[in-house]
């Protein structure tokens, strides 16, 4: 079984519902994003996921939310922007392309130092 991780980040805004229904004041966080695939079959080019092609989209969804109000993005207009809901979305926009036999295995959130949330689909 292979593996391959890249990583990146984004910094944006969100203001979450408490569970009692209170909002949370707004405020803003640097979000570290990593996510791995998972082969058992590395191709010809011997990469399970080549770097040159996952960055780029990674890049894209990570972009698409940065200098942002989360709350006010069409992913999160029926979720609450949680860390884990940001794994959710990021896992969603990955999952869309064709991986040539690699499957997404992991999608971690680290909204705070220490503080990360980790998405595992299931297949």
């Amino acid at each position: 079984m292979f593996e391959v991780t890249v990583g990146g980040w984004f910094a944006a805004a969100h203001q979450l519902r408490l569970d009692d229904g209170t909002l949370e004041p707004l405020h803003g966080h640097n979000w570290l994003v990593r996510v791995t695939f998972r082969g058992e079959r590395i191709g010809p080019s011997g990469m399970l996921v080549d770097f040159t092609q996952l960055r780029p989209r990674l890049d894209a969804v990570l972009r698409a939310m940065h200098d942002r109000n989360l709350n006010e993005l069409p992913p999160f207009a029926n979720r609450n922007p949680s860390a884990e809901f940001v794994a959710v979305h990021i896992a969603e926009a990955l999952s869309a392309a064709d991986w040539a036999g690699a499957r997404l295995a992991c999608v971690e959130v680290e909204e705070a130092p220490g503080c990360v949330a980790r998405y595992l689909p299931v297949v």
